[in-house]
């Protein structure tokens, strides 16, 4: 199967994807802030650059777009269909970066939270945040 685009349409389109500030992490770092958490964003330090640290709680949040991380049983989630290999040799390269970098926070002492792109959009995962913070 061929791309519905052309190399230069499909080059513009990957080129306007952000890896950060999206609007799902904006969406729970407003929710956070209305309820009295500070945070800091993408800190450097930490492994895998967490998308919110809440230093006061030892809490690390990433914010993951379903596709790019692999949202198992996601509608958002689907193979393409021109370059399958390729994209899920680099899909499940993400998903075993994620782990270790995960892993590596455990071991620092933070507690690490995963939050979809799918359940921002449906909201239910903003109760669930605050309890898990605490």
């Amino acid at each position: 199967m061929t791309d519905v685009h052309d190399k230069v349409t499909r080059s513009y389109n990957m080129s306007q994807i952000k890896g950060k500030n999206t609007k799902p992490e904006i969406l729970v770092r407003k929710f956070l802030f209305s309820k009295g958490f500070r945070y800091r964003i993408n800190d450097k330090k930490l492994p895998g650059k967490p998308d919110i640290v809440l230093p006061k709680y030892k809490t690390v949040i990433f914010v993951n777009g379903c596709f790019w991380h692999g949202h198992e049983n996601c509608k958002y989630f689907t193979l393409p269909k021109t370059r399958t290999e390729w994209w899920k040799e680099k899909i499940e390269k993400t998903i075993i970066n994620d782990f270790v970098k995960q892993e590596e926070l455990i071991k620092m002492g933070y507690k690490v939270q995963i939050i979809w792109e799918c359940e921002v959009k449906s909201k239910v995962i903003f109760s669930k945040i605050i309890n898990e913070i605490k």
